[in-house]
C-alpha cells in the first residue's frame, strides 16, 4: 500500500540555532543601544560645557543661571534674591539667551 517515507530528524546547522540571537542583537544593538550611548555622550559633554553665566533648566523643570559651580554642586539663581544649590547631574539642558528672552 503507502509506503512511508522515514523522516529524517534535521539536525540543523548551528548558524541556523544561533543566526536568529545574532540578528536580534544587531537589530537591538543599533535600534536601542547604540542610540542610547549616543545620547549620555552628549549629556555629559554637555554637563562639562556648563560654566557660569550659563541659564539651565534643572530635571525639575526649574530655570535659572548658574552662579557658582564645581565638579558636582551647581548654585542657580532663580530671581533676584533666591539661589538654590543642585547637583550638577540634576541639570537636564542649557537654554540659549534667545529662547529665554520670548517670554
Amino acid at each position: 500500500m503507502f509506503q512511508y517515507a522515514a523522516a529524517a530528524p534535521s539536525g540543523g546547522s548551528l548558524l541556523g540555532l544561533i543566526g536568529p540571537f545574532v540578528l536580534m542583537f544587531v537589530v537591538f544593538y543599533f535600534l536601542l543601544i547604540r542610540p542610547q550611548q549616543k545620547k549620555t555622550k552628549t549629556r555629559n559633554l554637555m554637563l562639562k560645557a556648563l560654566k557660569k553665566g550659563d541659564k539651565v533648566v534643572t530635571i525639575g523643570g526649574l530655570h535659572g543661571t548658574i552662579m557658582e559651580i564645581s565638579d558636582d554642586i551647581v548654585v542657580l539663581r532663580v530671581n533676584d534674591v533666591t539661589k538654590l544649590t543642585f547637583d550638577r547631574g540634576s541639570i537636564s539642558h542649557s537654554v540659549s539667551p534667545d529662547v529665554d528672552e520670548k517670554a
